[in-house]
């Protein structure tokens, strides 16, 4: 048996305009988990593992990156997406809802990648990352959530969601350098 680890670097809901409650504070902790993605980033394309930015679609409800950067782009988030935007080499998915997989072609787009492991990023950790985790782990994927890659409104809630994914969900949730030290 292949035990061969068939990693994809998902990165969810970074494209965002942060126009709601707590969305000032959630955009200042989003621009500090942005270099430790964008590294992850990096070491993803130098191997030629899958990135895949799942997103909400803000009800436009296409699957048109640059329509929705459009739609996001405002003085909280300009800084955010003209760094974390999907290069042409990424795929792209909305989401109606909170995990990466409800109502999207994420399982389909995995199987045809041959994907074992997950590699989740992005906002907000206790939310729509904790149910990606928690979807993902309910089929079968090995996790890793880096502690420097996802945010939340709240400190407290995000190491709640931590603790949780790593607990209960066996992710490990150590950091991205360490990720690339065991990686490399």
């Amino acid at each position: 048996m292949n035990n061969e680890m068939k990693p994809a670097l998902l990165i969810i809901d970074m494209i965002n305009n942060f126009d709601f409650t707590h969305g000032e504070i959630l955009s200042k902790k989003a621009s500090r988990i942005t270099a430790p993605i964008l590294k992850l980033k990096q070491n993803f394309y130098q191997k030629n593992w899958p990135v895949i930015y799942v997103n909400d679609h803000y009800n436009l409800w296409r699957a048109d990156i640059e329509k929705i950067i459009r739609f996001c782009t405002n003085e909280r988030s300009n800084w955010l997406l003209n760094n974390i935007a999907p290069s042409d080499n990424d795929y792209f998915l909305i989401k109606p809802k909170h995990s990466a997989f409800y109502g999207t072609a994420l399982t389909t787009l995995l199987q045809q990648l041959k994907v074992n492991t997950l590699v989740l990023t992005g906002i907000a950790g206790n939310i729509c990352v904790l149910f990606t985790a928690n979807d993902a782990y309910m089929r079968e994927y090995s996790l890793f959530i880096p502690e420097d890659c996802i945010a939340s409104n709240d400190d407290n809630d995000n190491q709640y969601a931590l603790t949780m994914m790593h607990e209960v969900l066996k992710a490990n949730t150590s950091t991205v350098d360490n990720f690339l030290t065991i990686h490399t």
